[in-house]
């Protein structure tokens, strides 16, 4: 796995390896945001190798049934910017329409908010069966 760019450190707390990358999550506990870095030194995720494509969309795709089943999130946001974080990173947020700064995207208009729990990560960990 590539080191993380200092800004994905700086913004997320750490939660584990997942098959197509290590997982990430937004430190402002508003609402779950994801983000998935895959171990590749590509830039854009329509880049990667078919088969490592495959997996890192089956661990998206996990994430946001996750979300929608255990969180109860109606509707989950997927996107693969790289605009000011260089490193491919897959950001997979789940929304509701009472949220923060619903309709419009989390980027730029997310207020600050709560801090996540040490109790609130390791019970995700858990859920989501991460390797740390």
């Amino acid at each position: 796995m590539p080191e993380l760019h200092p800004q994905l450190l700086a913004d997320c707390h750490r939660l584990g390896a997942m098959a197509g990358g290590e997982l990430l999550l937004s430190r402002n506990a508003a609402l779950h945001w994801f983000i998935l870095v895959p171990a590749t030194g590509h830039a854009d995720l329509l880049d990667l190798p078919s088969h490592q494509l495959q997996q890192v969309l089956a661990d998206c795709q996990a994430l946001s049934q996750w979300l929608k089943r255990s969180q109860g999130y109606p509707k989950v946001n997927f996107a693969a910017l790289g605009n000011v974080v260089p490193q491919m990173h897959l950001h997979v947020v789940g929304r509701r329409t009472d949220d923060a700064c619903w309709p419009r995207p989390v980027w730029g208009n997310l207020p600050p908010g709560p801090a996540w729990q040490p109790a609130a990560l390791d019970a995700i960990r858990r859920e989501l069966e991460l390797d740390d």
